[in-house]
């Protein structure tokens, strides 16, 4: 719809400050914006008392994360301002390969969703996780033709790519530089620093957005890298580092992943309040959600309120605390007090996208681990409460007819199923104490091979949520004392749920609820546990092979030792 809008404080990109203008919107796009105009239209809008800023763009992010399908999320984030992602769909990938993307792909939305295409799918090798899916070079090949597909997906393992001679990673890189030798390759590289870093910045790598710390940050900026700053990066000190050093040229604020039950509650908007909360100027804030993340990514039709440019915009009724008036997508209002999108939810997966779950069901005779000897040394993984990071520990624990006593220590076994049919894999480790009451948790969302992961210190109430899992075809359960508690519906590849996104939130939040009620303690708790089977994410993760060492890319055995016979 063409429009004019008159008196309105408009967001000027390359002074990073607002100005009094007038602004014409013909066509779905900005056509002139100046002090005044005079043409005579037949929609004028009075924009005084309010602020218009380019509409937000997010380009490293996960639509599974919110395991929704893509017209739900798109429903749900352009109220927040959001109209642009680039997605990498990695998760459906390791789940449905191909096939998986392609249908992420034909899906069409309101929002402008671009995408990444999954370079690290398996995130390791299948040496080290069994996934669903595997992308190669052939896959690249093709996705490389399609409009929608802007960037290499994050590059995860860094061993392949920079201590092998040859590896699919360095293959599909050469193929995404000779046939189209601009496309970013984004990054994923967590404590990776000096000649580590220059070899993953040599091998073609140019982003990164895992967590930071200022000098992080300063290393990686310095050596040419571009950082997507997620929540998890941000504090007082990494703003500061930021601010200090003038680096907003280099660095766009991300969300990564945004879970269902947080989605109604906001999205990059969040993002961009708490960088101001930390002391970022809010016009520089807006500048790193805006119009370096659309440089990044070669969208040059947006990212700032320009002649040429999409109409995508927000109008803010008050810009300090950054409160949303309305949005505007190609010069049409989508979200607003009076206007609501709608959507249409239709699309249709293949039938086997329903029945992924191919596990068997488990007994209480598959969380007993048979061992000769009295005690036994264990490599246990402790979680932190405020990172997805793990820490190694061992500990001695007593082996009680031929069965390691982990209950008595106080620890939790955890159990990935191998859930493809491809081999039946079943693989253990030890938790120190992740949870304090009788239960266990269960779920299908696994980062990011998305196998059955079980966890709990009672063997029936692990086989109870196990097999409530198979039965839902995936998602989340929670048991206590014998009983289901809690249940959240993935039944789509084990990982999306086709239900209203209010539904789901709520089925969410019943999840974190119970799991906090087992004493399970972590600013995320869900995502936390998600990132147990994580094997690029440090330190100790879990696959249905066995523990990995993330770093190494190495097995670590459960028992490191045996004893037969009492020492002490």
């Amino acid at each position: 719809m063409d429009m004019i809008i008159k008196n309105i404080l408009v967001y000027q990109t390359f002074t990073q400050q607002f100005e009094m203008k007038d602004v014409l919107i013909e066509n779905g796009r900005f056509s002139r914006i100046a002090d005044q105009l005079s043409i005579t239209h037949e929609e004028v809008m009075d924009g005084t008392g309010k602020w218009m800023i380019p509409g937000l763009i997010d380009i490293h992010m996960h639509i599974e994360s919110s395991m929704t399908l893509p017209s739900r999320f798109s429903q749900a984030v352009l109220p927040h301002g959001v109209t642009t992602v680039v997605a990498d769909p990695h998760e459906i990938a390791n789940v449905f390969g191909l096939e998986g993307i392609q249908s992420f792909l034909s899906n069409a939305t309101a929002l402008d969703i671009f995408y990444g295409i999954p370079s690290s799918v398996p995130s390791t090798s299948p040496q080290l996780e069994t996934t669903g899916g595997f992308i190669g070079v052939e896959e690249v090949k093709e996705l490389l033709q399609h409009p929608a597909i802007l960037c290499l997906g994050e590059v995860m393992n860094f061993q392949d790519l920079c201590k092998k001679e040859t590896s699919t990673i360095k293959e599909i890189i050469k193929v995404c530089q000779a046939l189209r030798p601009s496309l970013p390759i984004e990054g994923h590289c967590p404590k990776i620093s000096g000649k580590d870093l220059a070899d993953f910045i040599g091998a073609g790598v140019t982003a990164d957005h895992t967590q930071q710390t200022p000098e992080s940050i300063i290393e990686k900026i310095k050596s040419g890298m571009f950082l997507e700053i997620q929540k998890k990066s941000m504090n007082k000190e990494t703003i500061q580092t930021l601010m200090d050093y003038n680096f907003y040229d280099y660095f766009a604020f991300v969300t990564d992943d945004v879970m269902a039950d947080k989605l109604p509650k906001g999205h990059l908007n969040e993002i961009i309040k708490l960088a101001v909360s930390l002391g970022m100027p809010v016009e520089k804030a807006i500048y790193c959600s805006t119009y370096t993340p659309a440089r990044r990514m070669h969208l040059d039709d947006r990212g700032m309120i320009a002649p040429g440019r999409l109409a995508d915009f927000i109008l803010l009724s008050n810009v300090t605390d950054f409160t949303i008036h309305s949005v505007y997508k190609n010069g049409k209002c989508v979200a607003s007090e009076t206007v609501s999108l709608e959507e249409n939810h239709d699309q249709k997966f293949p039938n086997h996208f329903y029945q992924s779950i191919q596990c068997k069901k488990a007994s209480v005779e598959d969380f007993q681990i048979h061992v000769n000897g009295v005690k036994a040394l264990c490599n246990v993984i402790q979680t932190q409460p405020h990172s997805t990071f793990t820490k190694q520990l061992q500990k001695e624990v007593p082996i009680r007819g031929g069965i390691l006593d982990y209950l008595s220590e106080n620890l939790c076994l955890l159990t990935i199923y191998e859930r493809y049919g491809k081999n039946g894999n079943r693989a253990h480790a030890l938790l120190d104490a992740p949870i304090n009451k009788r239960g266990a948790i269960a779920t299908s969302w696994a980062h990011d091979h998305h196998n059955v992961m079980v966890m709990g210190n009672h063997t029936e109430d692990m086989m109870l949520a196990q097999q409530t899992l198979c039965e839902m075809q995936g998602g989340y359960v929670v048991v206590q004392d014998g009983h289901v508690v809690a249940k959240a519906y993935l039944e789509i590849g084990g990982i999306i749920s086709a239900q209203p996104i209010d539904v789901l939130a709520k089925q969410l939040e019943d999840v974190r609820l119970a799991m906090q009620q087992l004493g399970y303690q972590h600013d995320n708790e869900i995502m936390s546990f998600s990132t147990l089977s994580l094997p690029v994410s440090p330190e100790l993760k879990v696959t249905d092979i066995g523990m990995i060492n993330t770093k190494t890319q190495g097995i670590v055995p459960l028992i490191e030792e045996v004893y037969y016979e009492d020492i002490n």
